[in-house]
């Protein structure tokens, strides 16, 4: 019992109290968002449970001493096994909405593209901090390539053109990061354009299509694929500076704005919390972001320092791209907001990734960087 107490009481110390406090408004924000207030939500409900085992397995990572990911084979294995589950999905995967990119297990549905996200961010971590010195040489950046390019030609074809457009930016941030050479900058920007119109003509939906479409005329179809846009800019704009208070944003209690629990969670809150509202929730995140790069930047070596600075990469890109979906300058991609969305997959996704930064951060302490062995980013 004492050794339980005295694993807690190292815990309570390691915990970067921070970033932790900065997490619990945030999850609050969407909770108070996605209730109705005037009977049982099921959505509520449910994600109380979500946030509770998310922040339990937060904390199980935060004892766990992760120096061995460095060394073992664990971090492909896992790599491998989320993939052969996003590949199992086209056989057993559950149909939501015209995408086939559930695995239902019980009563609980998971979202393996998710799990693919934190595992592309450790199999890169590991590969690039490995080969920092060399990392100019274009072959690194086709092999990592590579890791990237499997699964969001998988998750495409779901087709999951939010989740897909995530694990190519989780790439490409943290190609450069790691110190790509600048001459091979303006290759990656060719190939992503090539990639891009072969997507648009052989691997996009037609709703797809009519998604991006809709954000270049968004009001030229308003009662087809541009109504979700419309109504979201409606609610965010309706918020004005104090909001219409808690439980009286009329579009999504009336219905008329889709998805407020999940897609659309950020308009439905700027509409109820107004300007104020939104400001703290942006300063909130960004704490976030901070308190993450602070401990990716002491990290004992490139693989934490990697690691940490892909999560940001990830949590960052998911933000962008629902705050501007839901203000009408992004297409629509049904991607939900870190910590406040509807749904257990990216919640514990996104927990499990604080919680293996967190137990990244006990080591960190106590690196000398004489023992480095001079590991740097990118080429010296």
């Amino acid at each position: 019992m004492l050794a339980v107490w005295d694993k807690i009481g190292r815990l309570e110390n390691r915990l970067d109290w921070i970033l932790v406090a900065a997490t619990i408004p945030l999850v609050i924000f969407g909770l108070i968002t996605m209730d109705s207030f005037m009977s049982e939500s099921y959505y509520f409900t449910r994600q109380i449970s979500w946030v509770c085992f998310a922040y339990a397995l937060f904390l199980i990572a935060g004892f766990i001493d992760w120096r061995f990911l460095r060394k073992s084979s664990i971090v492909v294995f896992f790599y491998l096994a989320v993939e052969a589950v996003l590949i199992s999905l086209f056989i057993i995967g559950q149909v939501t909405k015209g995408a086939q990119s559930w695995l239902s297990l019980g009563g609980l549905s998971l979202q393996p593209a998710d799990f693919m996200k934190l595992a592309l961010i450790l199999v890169l971590a590991k590969y690039f901090s490995k080969r920092h010195v060399e990392i100019a040489n274009i072959r690194h950046i086709i092999v990592s390539g590579l890791y990237a390019f499997i699964p969001f030609v998988t998750i495409l074809i779901q087709p999951d053109f939010g989740s897909a457009l995530i694990i190519f930016l989780i790439w490409l941030g943290m190609i450069l990061v790691s110190g790509v050479s600048r001459k091979h900058l303006f290759l990656l920007i060719i190939l992503a354009t090539v990639s891009s119109v072969l997507a648009w003509s052989f691997l996009l939906q037609p709703y797809q299509q009519k998604r991006i479409t809709a954000f270049v005329h968004p009001l030229a179809d308003i009662r087809g694929s541009g109504y979700n846009a419309f109504q979201s800019t409606i609610a965010v704009g309706s918020g004005e500076i104090l909001g219409k208070g808690v439980g009286y944003g009329t579009q999504s209690r009336l219905k008329f704005l889709p998805e407020y629990q999940t897609d659309f969670i950020f308009a439905a809150f700027a509409e109820e919390w107004g300007l104020i509202g939104v400001l703290i929730f942006f300063l909130l995140f960004g704490i976030i972001l901070w308190r993450i790069a602070v401990i990716s930047l002491v990290g004992a070596t490139n693989f934490e320092t990697l690691f940490g600075l892909g999560l940001i990469i990830m949590f960052l890109s998911h933000f962008i791209i629902h705050v501007g979906m839901n203000i009408g300058v992004l297409p629509v991609t049904g991607l939900p907001m870190p910590f406040m969305s509807y749904g257990g997959s990216h919640l514990l996704v996104e927990f499990i990734g604080l919680g293996i930064l967190i137990g990244m951060r006990k080591y960190a302490l106590a690196f000398h960087r004489d023992d480095a062995n001079n590991e740097f980013i990118g080429p010296q």
